[in-house]
């Protein structure tokens, strides 16, 4: 048996079967998409959730480093995170190329001057990673304010869908009224094996961590 089907003046035929196997198929598939989609978006937020969750009062790290129990929960917390971005590109400008602000780390040297500012009669503002994708460009930043900072310029390069590589460029201590340059000292990659519009997980080339949070203004050297 067969449906005939006429547009214009032209009449074709699909056999009965083939038209509806084929609507109830398509309609099958995108239920599926569709439910599948949901589901990994309900866990992406609850992964992220207990992450942001574990991370909340951790001085961006600096509890941690006395905690190796604390540190070991996070970082399972980051790579669930990593399994749901496991196929995600996560180097593109659109989404890449911002001001991150740092949530939580391991990096022993950030950590470190986070928590001895003082000793220079300062405290630590936010701490930055400033993306340009299209530019080529990173900066590492440390704020002190009202006016201090300090910042790593570096240059970067597309490896691969979730592979920054990087090479510092020069660095600078800059106050009020004075700066005192830096010379460069590395180069090196980093993965965001999870990046959406609120936050970025981060892995690198000495199996350290990062989780950042989009800042709510861009900054500007």
């Amino acid at each position: 048996m067969a449906v005939c089907l006429q547009l214009h003046h032209s009449h074709f035929f699909l056999p009965v079967s083939f038209k509806f196997q084929n609507l109830k198929s398509h309609k099958l598939a995108r239920n599926i998409i569709t439910a599948s989609s949901s589901i990994t978006s309900k866990e992406a937020q609850l992964a992220k959730n207990d992450l942001l969750d574990l991370i909340s009062n951790e001085e961006r790290g600096i509890k941690t480093q006395g905690n190796l129990s604390k540190q070991s929960k996070i970082i399972k917390a980051i790579e669930a995170m990593e399994i749901l971005g496991k196929n995600s590109i996560t180097t593109d400008s659109s989404s890449l190329s911002a001001t991150w602000r740092m949530l939580w780390t391991t990096e022993k040297e950030q950590l470190f001057i986070i928590k001895n500012a003082y000793l220079f009669g300062t405290q630590t503002g936010d701490v930055l990673q400033v993306i340009d994708v299209e530019k080529g460009v990173l900066n590492n930043v440390i704020t002190f304010p009202p006016s201090g900072v300090f910042f790593v310029r570096s240059s970067i390069e597309i490896a691969s869908p979730q592979r920054v590589n990087f090479r510092f460029t020069s660095a600078v201590l800059r106050g009020e009224k004075w700066e005192f340059p830096l010379p460069p000292f590395g180069q090196g990659w980093f993965e965001s094996v999870y990046l959406d519009n609120e936050i970025r997980v981060v892995k690198d080339i000495r199996n350290d961590y990062l989780v950042v949070d989009r800042a709510p203004y861009n900054w500007l050297e």
